[in-house]
């Protein structure tokens, strides 16, 4: 069994319902899942997980404060190697189409390979046309355009929940591949 962490900030809402949908990804792919707002999540929550996603919205094409909070103080674990060797991955929204997506997913790469992290991003593997994940799609991770309060699209939930899937199967193969070296 993988367990899966999906952990995220959200003031509107939009974030929460990519982290809903990537936890139910998660659990159609077989992963015990916690889905837990930043500000109740822990560092054993980390431990616990084969799989960490992280959802936030961009603000300024970073990660939101209410997040880095929590990803700050999760320095005892990064020094005693505990969060190396997992599967890691992150979505986000923004305001506008170009309000900092890419940055801000880029932001977490920078986090999770100073703890050692297997970055598991989405690419273009969703089963959706090409055209339609160039047009509507991020190859780092899911994304929405939330404007001013529109909840995420179907397009946008269909694709965290694929990178949640995604990010289990790499986790069992890793797992798999691990057990067979014993």
């Amino acid at each position: 069994m993988i367990n899966v962490a999906v952990i995220y900030y959200s003031r509107t809402g939009s974030i929460k319902g990519l982290a809903e949908a990537a936890a139910d990804g998660a659990a159609g792919a077989g992963a015990q899942v916690r889905l837990l707002p930043a500000d109740e999540a822990g560092n054993a929550d980390l431990e616990w997980a084969d799989v960490v996603l992280f959802g936030t919205p961009s603000h300024y094409g970073t990660i939101a404060a209410g997040l880095k909070t929590f990803i700050d103080g999760t320095g005892d674990l990064w020094r005693t190697g505990r969060l190396a060797d997992k599967v890691y991955g992150a979505f986000v929204s923004s305001a506008s189409t170009h309000g900092g997506q890419e940055t801000t997913l880029a932001t977490f790469t920078t986090i999770f390979t100073h703890w050692g992290g297997i970055i598991v991003p989405p690419g273009f593997t969703a089963p959706v046309s090409a055209a339609e994940q160039m047009r509507s799609g991020n190859p780092h991770g899911a994304g929405h355009v939330a404007g001013f309060g529109n909840p995420p699209t179907e397009f946008a939930l269909a694709a965290a929940r694929h990178q949640a899937g995604r990010a289990v199967g790499v986790a069992a193969q890793l797992a798999s591949a691990t057990a067979s070296a014993r």
